[in-house]
């Protein structure tokens, strides 16, 4: 197993997480709070939190199959394809997060925690697997067993340490913008009530 002191994190599985997480839980939800910020006239989303929640999920879990992975890390493209769908997926999601939030905001907190929790299993079976699940890169024949499990597991680390930092904090500010909307709503109406 590894300990916190000896997570390397130049192996390319690592790498490959630190570009995921840096796209999906930090770019798209900055991007899309600004676009929110700025477009409080935009048309609603065509499609709900719900099916945000499970297109970035569904995309997520295909990219990490093996032999997905294993494509995508030795054809250019489809490494970009990879990319790309990741971090557009997790744009459309944090869109509908953020709109659900100022309409409905049990539904984003609700699809926050689903998130949150399945990353997190990624996470988890990257980290504790007793054998690497994915295939060295590169050299395969320089590669051994130990540093490919090491790598895996720094990079299972990453997701155990980011992802969940990132959901719990969007619930938190959601949490905290509906309580004082409601507190701003219940004012006005004790207001209007007050003879």
């Amino acid at each position: 197993m590894c300990s916190a002191a000896m997570v390397d994190l130049s192996g390319h599985l690592a790498k490959h997480m630190a570009a995921h997480i840096l796209a999906m839980n930090l770019f798209a939800p900055v991007l899309a709070y600004l676009w929110h910020r700025t477009r409080r006239e935009a048309p609603p989303l065509p499609f709900g939190v719900a099916a945000a929640t499970g297109l970035q999920l569904a995309v997520l879990w295909a990219w990490h199959v093996p032999a997905a992975f294993a494509s995508a890390s030795t054809q250019p493209l489809i490494g970009a394809a990879m990319h790309l769908s990741l971090f557009l997926t997790a744009l459309l999601f944090w869109r509908a997060v953020l709109h659900a939030a100022s309409v409905s905001p049990w539904r984003s907190i609700a699809a926050l925690l689903v998130t949150g929790k399945l990353f997190c299993l990624l996470g988890v079976l990257l980290v504790f697997s007793p054998r690497p699940l994915y295939e060295p890169m590169g050299h395969p024949s320089s590669t051994s067993v130990g540093s490919l499990l090491a790598d895996q597991q720094a990079a299972g680390l990453l997701m155990l340490i980011f992802c969940p930092l990132t959901y719990v904090l969007g619930g938190i500010l959601i949490v905290r913008r509906w309580i004082i909307v409601d507190e701003q709503n219940a004012s006005r109406l004790f207001e209007r009530l007050r003879p």
